[in-house]
């Protein structure tokens, strides 16, 4: 068993509530955490036996670049669809999704949603 992690990856998109979220839009950061078994890619040493993380990142574009009022709808469908492209190989997974300098009247640095599915 292995664990792979993509960290801090940097989104601008049109995730909110509120009109001047969906207008203006912001920054966010995602960080995608999951469990395979890689011991076939580990003998093998073949792109084809592990899971690519070029695929992982555009799954993750593609989720972010669809506007939604919550980031735990984003978080949700980001899981959806990784268990979709990487349905044999994907275990256990973990997404955080983080809204970057959220305006909620006061200094902040980000709100974040944090989802855990496992099969």
């Amino acid at each position: 068993m292995g664990t792979i992690e993509l960290e801090n990856m940097e989104f601008f998109a049109y995730h909110g509530c509120y009109k001047q979220e969906q207008m203006i839009g912001n920054y966010f950061l995602v960080d995608v955490k999951f469990d395979y078994d890689c011991s076939k890619a580990i003998e093998s040493d073949n792109l084809n036996d592990a899971v690519n993380y070029l695929k992982i990142y555009e799954t993750v574009r593609g989720e972010m670049l669809k506007p939604s009022n919550l980031i735990e709808h984003v978080a949700g469908r980001i899981i959806d669809s990784l268990y979709a492209v990487f349905p044999e190989k994907i275990l256990n997974i973990t997404v955080k999704v983080r809204k970057m300098n959220p305006s909620l009247g006061g200094k902040l640095s980000n709100v974040s949603v944090l989802l855990t599915r496992g099969c």
